[in-house]
């Protein structure tokens, strides 16, 4: 095994561990080896105290950080069982209310009322992964961290679902975002809970309905805070989304008063330690839940 004394910082889910905790970290996997990679990963979360604001585990980022541990010869992790890890391709079946419906074309209020509703159930959970997965062109990849999913219904002439909306944790370092906000490292971990990434964002491909995009993001962003809140015990501040200058314009973005800051480097979201180069740039566009979004999440305090 690594000597620990002579390893870089580990920094994970907002959080920068000591050399006396990652040998806890190290203690639990060596004497623990009976349980599973997220059974150890739960256990650790708990040892450390690490949890949402809501008080779950934060066991994806920790089995993540041990992932990272084990990559630097510091502990051994359990084989990996047959799961669907966070991140993964999931093989997701096809149905029927997955296949292509009649081309839906023409104003707004021919349509209305539109409504996004959230992802609770079993059903419309499987129905939101197949339309993602068969219809946007990234396909459904296991969130990382927090997230919440909502399916866009219209109601005439019969109700349907048009698309499909995902939200989850933040991208950890985007230089055009943090130079916007001002954030140096240590402000950023304090603060980036209060982030949410628009990690997918898909009308489906039979559905051309005007201005349908842009009424459907500013629904989605009333009712986002609450959501989060509910789910998370958290209030974002802000939403941030990467869009593809090759595929799309963002227009729907800026019609719904996004911003657009600059673009990413081109590396993965997840790419904290910069091995990762020559993926297509992004442009990175931002929406304040609040007028004073910035202040807050340098830690300014700003209106009340």
């Amino acid at each position: 095994m690594a000597n620990l004394e002579d390893s870089h910082e580990f920094r994970c889910g907002g959080r920068v561990f000591t050399a006396s905790e990652i040998a806890v970290m190290c203690e639990v996997a060596a004497c623990c080896g009976g349980l599973s990679r997220k059974e150890l990963a739960n256990t650790i979360s708990e040892l450390l105290g690490w949890r949402r604001a809501n008080g779950s585990l934060k066991q994806p980022e920790c089995l993540q950080l041990l992932e990272r541990l084990e990559g630097q010869g510091m502990l051994a992790l359990p084989a990996k069982r047959q799961t669907r890890p966070i991140g993964s391709v999931t093989s997701i079946p096809r149905t029927e209310s997955g296949d292509a419906g009649a081309t839906l074309r023409g104003p707004l209020e021919a349509f209305a009322p539109v409504s996004v509703e959230r992802v609770t159930s079993a059903g419309a959970r499987r129905r939101f992964r197949e339309l993602v997965d068969r219809h946007h062109p990234l396909g459904y990849k296991v969130p990382f961290g927090a997230h919440l999913e909502y399916l866009v219904w219209i109601q005439r002439p019969a109700p349907a679902v048009a698309g499909c909306l995902q939200f989850s944790s933040a991208a950890w370092r985007i230089q055009a975002r943090d130079r916007w906000i001002g954030w140096d490292d240590s402000t950023r971990a304090r603060h980036l809970q209060r982030v949410v990434n628009n990690s997918r964002f898909l009308l489906l491909p039979w559905v051309h309905i005007k201005n349908l995009a842009s009424a459907t993001l500013a629904q989605a962003l009333r009712r986002l805070p609450i959501d989060w809140q509910a789910q998370y015990s958290v209030t974002p501040l802000l939403v941030e989304s990467f869009v593809d200058a090759t595929r799309y314009s963002g227009v729907c973005y800026r019609a719904a008063n996004w911003i657009e800051i600059g673009q990413t480097s081109g590396r993965g979201r997840q790419d904290r330690r910069h091995r990762l180069h020559g993926a297509q740039p992004k442009r990175v566009l931002v929406y304040r839940l609040r007028r004073d979004a910035q202040a807050r999440l340098r830690g300014d305090g700003g209106q009340p």
